[in-house]
């Protein structure tokens, strides 16, 4: 059994978890559309990571669509006490795979109640509102008051416990958090890609939880020449490194790593033990530098 208590912990919402979750995009079909490839491994995935140790599971109701949420919940329920499921709304899946905007707030609470039924839960942990304002999905200003006004009503119901946002500019966050508490922000952030530098810092200052989707590169892995070098020199892989480098970087950072492998989800969880010297960490420095210029 790997050990990821070494990494820490850090408040989400009312609870403590620790700073190495998983998530759980993986395990739709390619595209993160359709059923896995092979269903009961991914049903071990998952009851492996939790056996592991890990208590924040990262979601959502349109990643298959349904699937990833289905297999959580036949794999998983009745939940670890100590479980916490994190999930996202604010988008639909086309019936040609794409991600379409789905912000209204009838469409929220669409899919709130979506997530509910799917998860098999009275009340969601976490809801993050996906910010989709700009054609190629990436963050980009404009106004989240009504869609956050929505989820915040979904929460005085008693149907969310706590929210977040995702894919958010510093300007959104700070709109939420005169809305409603927030209590995580995931937005893209790895190694090589680090515009968040400055949210992440603000961020640790408020005690809120900080969680990089694609820690790892996403569709397009990680590919650093310095990387590599590092990890050769620790004897470990890029990704155990790339993994370890976002540990240090803040305490206020979660990871939520994906993968339909054990092997993979393995070797992830490994990292949190993993210490990294501070000339290791000035020559990692440099790949965001690089890439940032």
């Amino acid at each position: 059994m790997t050990d990821i208590a070494t990494s820490g912990a850090f408040a989400l919402g009312n609870r403590t978890v620790k700073r190495m979750g998983y998530g759980a995009m993986q395990l739709a079909g390619p595209g993160v559309f359709g059923p896995p490839k092979d269903r009961g491994a991914a049903l071990a995935v998952l009851r492996e990571a939790v056996a592991s140790g890990v208590d924040h599971i990262d979601t959502s109701d349109f990643y298959g669509p349904h699937i990833t949420n289905q297999l959580i919940r036949e794999a998983l329920h009745p939940y670890p006490d100590d479980l916490t499921i994190v999930t996202k709304v604010g988008a639909v899946r086309g019936s040609d795979a794409s991600w379409n905007p789905a912000l209204t707030p009838a469409d929220l609470t669409r899919a709130v109640h979506d997530n509910l039924r799917n998860l098999g839960v009275p009340a969601l942990d976490v809801v993050n509102l996906r910010v989709i304002m700009g054609s190629d999905h990436g963050p980009s200003e404009g106004s989240i008051e009504e869609q956050f006004t929505a989820l915040a009503e979904l929460q005085r119901q008693g149907l969310i416990r706590h929210l977040g946002v995702s894919n958010a500019t510093s300007a959104q966050v700070a709109q939420a958090r005169g809305i409603a508490k927030v209590v995580c922000v995931q937005n893209h952030y790895n190694l090589a890609h680090r515009d968040d530098d400055a949210l992440i810092d603000e961020l640790a200052g408020l005690h809120i939880a900080y969680v990089p989707f694609f820690p790892l590169g996403g569709f397009t892995p990680l590919q650093s020449s310095t990387l590599s070098a590092v990890a050769g020199e620790l004897g470990a892989t890029p990704m155990q490194v790339a993994l370890a480098w976002l540990l240090r970087r803040a305490p206020n950072v979660l990871l939520i790593p994906g993968t339909s492998s054990l092997d993979h989800l393995h070797e992830n969880l490994s990292a949190a033990g993993f210490k990294l010297s501070d000339e290791a960490l000035a020559k990692l420095d440099v790949v965001g530098e690089k890439t940032v210029q």
